[in-house]
């Protein structure tokens, strides 16, 4: 008897050094050469789990002897463990990105021509416009100038065509009574077509130089809040420079997220598929909502395609912040799920452990199991587990099938 413990003892010493050997190979990898050292850790790791199977099984026949031989000894060497039930749930798997907020409503205010000096601004930050509320408005001192000069020109083209009618109009009346010459009837009617098309023109011009006026007044083209205002009065008005636009408008009512997806996700990503945007800043859960917009092509940069989500109005929802997006990729109605760090593997697959009674005492069983999506700390179990089932979360690693066990209670 004495020799078989002796033996079972020498076998959990083995066992240790095995583990410990694995650790030293695992700590001095980052010292080796990193394809040689893979290879090598991977060779000897299969052997140490032939080993500990070997050795497992060994011990359990032992440990059975044991427990014939001296029934109080193998109470003793029960492993303590920590347990948790198994039940039925929803799983779901995300991809997570890192994006950013961003308006379908957010532009900057533009002339409608070359622009110009500013005379004065009619907003500032924070201010609600609408579609076509002035903004500001720019120099009109040569468009006055040019508005005047034509409609002075087509004042006196008036005079004259109201003077050539009436001419017209007598050489005609004398005409009828056979009194001058029908050439003067001609020339009457000549100067009259020639004056109204000459008052035409004018006016067209005036036309023309009333819009020139009013494109020194600056309109709002989207109803929203004045994000920035980046000029002042005297300087001048583009709308745009290389650091961007000189006066912005945002509308809130129209924010989303946008995230640049990795290329291969695209056969997981789609439009419709549910959402969750997380922006840290505003202390709130998650925003629920649907992806609107899946980008057509790939960006030759990132290798990465664009997608968006709409978001609900809101006041602490600013364009440009940072915005996580978690997309719905995978879910699974009533399965089983486990912590991730209890599934281990072997040469036969995947395996975790579970308490079960053997007479009147608890033992460790050793369940294979056919593992699926993992996240958040949770591993999907397809098959081997139903539910209902006591899984060992804690000790796990030290306990081999068959094995006698406690959880302290």
């Amino acid at each position: 008897m004495t020799y078989k413990l002796n033996n079972m003892n020498n076998i959990l010493k083995i066992s240790f050094a095995a583990i410990f050997a694995v650790t030293l190979i695992a700590c001095g990898a980052g010292a080796k050469d990193k394809k040689g050292a893979v290879g090598d850790i991977k060779a000897k790791l299969e052997k140490l789990k032939k080993e500990k199977s070997t050795l497992d099984a060994d011990i359990r026949k032992l440990e059975e002897e044991l427990a014939k031989a001296d029934p109080s000894a193998a109470k003793q060497v029960a492993k303590l463990v920590v347990v948790d039930t198994l039940r039925v749930q929803d799983f779901v798997h995300y991809i997570e990105l890192q994006g950013k907020i961003s308006s379908s409503g957010m532009g900057y205010v533009a002339p409608k021509g070359g622009g110009g000096l500013i005379r004065a601004i009619y907003v500032k930050v924070g201010q609600k416009v609408g579609v076509g509320q002035l903004v500001l408005k720019l120099d009109d001192a040569m468009q006055r100038q040019s508005l005047i000069a034509a409609q002075q020109s087509t004042g006196q083209l008036k005079a004259r065509l109201a003077q050539a009618q009436t001419i017209y109009e007598r050489y005609q009346n004398l005409w009828k009574q056979n009194i001058g010459a029908e050439i003067n009837v001609i020339n009457a009617k000549a100067d009259v077509d020639a004056l109204v098309a000459q008052l035409r023109s004018a006016e067209a011009q005036v036309a023309q130089a009333g819009e020139a006026l009013d494109m020194t007044n600056v309109r709002a083209g989207l109803s929203g809040v004045i994000e920035q205002v980046n000029v002042r009065v005297g300087e001048f008005f583009t709308g745009a420079t290389q650091q961007g636009g000189q006066i912005v408008i945002v509308n809130a009512s129209s924010l989303k997220a946008e995230v640049p997806v990795p290329d291969n996700y695209v056969a997981k990503v789609k439009k419709g598929d549910k959402v969750l945007v997380s922006v840290p800043e505003t202390g709130k859960a998650p925003f629920e909502s649907s992806i609107s917009v899946v980008g057509a092509a790939i960006d030759p940069t990132t290798r990465s395609f664009l997608v968006e989500a709409k978001l609900p109005s809101d006041a602490l929802l600013k364009p440009n912040q940072t915005a996580t997006m978690k997309i719905l990729d995978y879910q699974a109605k009533a399965t089983i799920a486990v912590p991730i760090n209890v599934v281990q593997s072997d040469e036969k697959g995947k395996y975790v452990y579970v308490m079960e009674k053997a007479g009147d005492k608890k033992v460790a069983r050793k369940k294979t199991v056919n593992v699926g999506e993992a996240y958040n700390g949770l591993m999907e179990i397809r098959s081997g587990l139903t539910g209902g089932e006591v899984i060992i979360t804690e000790g796990y690693q030290t306990v081999y099938d068959g094995q006698s066990i406690t959880t302290g209670k």
